[in-house]
């Protein structure tokens, strides 16, 4: 027996190279891990990465629709939840979410802080390992407060941001994370039999409501509403919602949290809402303005994910469709009605798409949920159940007022600390220089 490196030889004696082939054939391979499958596994790995992917799309997505010198800052903002809020998530953040509960089912207690205990065995009732488990529920963690950024664009300091992020995902996020998907089961019977299978309530209504409020605190941008400005790139803002698009089969499917026929339903439903969603919102702008836009488009794409979001788990398509339809027109009458009426500046339109839309699909769980869907056994009004809708209700309303209040309390404490807003003449000259001393196109707008 005999091998070749670096132009050189090697021979090896006949009973030296039988031992060798002996003891690989001998090696045994390592232990499975407990109640982990495979197939599973490489499912949610994937659906893992497609999640993360979606925060890139959103930076693409709000930093095509802002003014060129503020483009920069958007992004940076994004990509600081990518790394804050991983390491947060890690250090306490996945502790107080999924941890058993402490302070009378408020939050999860410390048992996972740092990871101890956590192990390599299959999470609780899953298949997967538990460390995947915590990755997947911590790309929900990265792009949930990543969500805010384009309700303040363009006025809130980094330092802020940085600040309010960390803390809001602390407080705000975990509590209600662990009330709906961890083990505590609710906070004064907090969603006690709601449906949201992918974070209607936890993800959209949580940040949509929380923008909403830091809008408010913060004020109007300078010269709103008199001058406004079109996007400056919308090409960036169509990539942005196509990777959403892409993505969002993760964050959704993913919540199956196996590759079975769940997953394969939340898949089929996030298509088909979000494209009933993208054409009713141009067919909407094709009626009203005699044409249809691009921009309508895709922000009807991205209110159909959000409205799909905590139905994916229990409508089948034929509903997938109607909330499709119903999140578009329920987006539409907030970003081009309500906003205007309570002269808020929610500059993306956070509230608009993400809040809005988020509670119409956990309210539409409520109307269309079948227990024809694989691995779900209840319905909705429509299949003859109608006090799940009030169920869903209750759920959207106890969250809006925890995201408001507590989110509230948290900016006025930033705002002693660090101050929330930027100068006039940073404002005026664009945060990619004033923040980061950096510009993506010209030193002027």
């Amino acid at each position: 027996m005999s091998f070749r490196t670096r132009g050189r030889t090697f021979r090896l004696g006949p009973a030296l190279g039988l031992t060798l082939l002996l003891a690989l054939l001998a090696a045994s391979p390592a232990a499975a891990q407990d109640g982990v499958d495979t197939g599973d596994t490489a499912w949610m790995l994937a659906a893992s990465a497609l999640v993360l992917l979606m925060t890139p799309g959103l930076a693409f997505f709000y930093g095509g629709l802002v003014r060129r010198k503020n483009v920069l800052s958007i992004l940076m903002q994004c990509f600081l939840c990518m790394g804050v809020m991983t390491v947060l998530w890690v250090v306490i953040g996945f502790s107080l979410a999924f941890a058993p509960s402490a302070l009378g089912g408020l939050i999860g207690g410390g048992d996972y802080f740092l990871l101890g205990s956590l192990g390599h065995d299959a999470w609780d009732g899953t298949t997967i390992p538990a460390p995947l488990f915590m990755i997947f529920q911590g790309m929900f963690a990265i792009i949930t407060p990543a969500l805010m950024i384009g309700a303040f664009a363009e006025r809130m300091k980094f330092s802020a941001i940085c600040l309010f992020m960390s803390a809001w995902l602390l407080v705000v996020y975990a509590p209600v994370c662990h009330w709906v998907w961890g083990s505590g089961g609710g906070f004064f019977g907090f969603g006690e039999g709601a449906l949201d299978f992918a974070g209607g309530t936890v993800v959209h209504i949580n940040a949509g409501v929380s923008a909403l409020v830091a809008a408010m605190v913060l004020g109007r941008r300078r010269d709103y509403p008199v001058h406004t400005s079109p996007p400056h790139n919308l090409p960036f803002a169509v990539l942005g919602t196509g990777l959403l698009w892409f993505g969002w089969f993760g964050f959704n499917a993913g919540s199956a949290l196996a590759a079975n026929g769940s997953a394969a339903n939340a898949f089929v439903v996030t298509q088909v809402a979000t494209a009933t969603a993208a054409a009713t919102w141009g067919l909407i702008d094709w009626i009203r303005d005699s044409k249809p836009t691009l921009l309508g488009v895709i922000t009807g794409a991205v209110a159909g994910l959000v409205a799909i979001t905590p139905a994916c788990g229990s409508v089948s398509a034929i509903g997938a469709i109607g909330v499709g339809a119903g999140a578009s027109l329920f987006a539409y009458l907030a970003v081009t009605w309500l906003k205007a009426r309570l002269g808020y500046d929610d500059s993306l339109d956070v509230f608009g798409v993400h809040g809005v839309a988020g509670m119409w699909g956990a309210v539409a769980a409520g109307l269309w949920a079948t227990d024809t869907v694989p691995e779900n056994d209840a319905n909705g009004l429509f299949y003859g159940n109608a006090g799940q809708v009030w169920t869903q209700i209750e759920a959207v309303l106890f969250t809006i007022v925890w995201a408001a209040v507590v989110s509230f309390i948290l900016l006025k404490i930033v705002d002693l600390i660090v101050g929330l807003r930027v100068s006039d003449d940073e404002e005026r000259i664009g945060l990619d220089l004033t923040d980061h001393r950096e510009n993506a196109y010209t030193l002027v707008d």
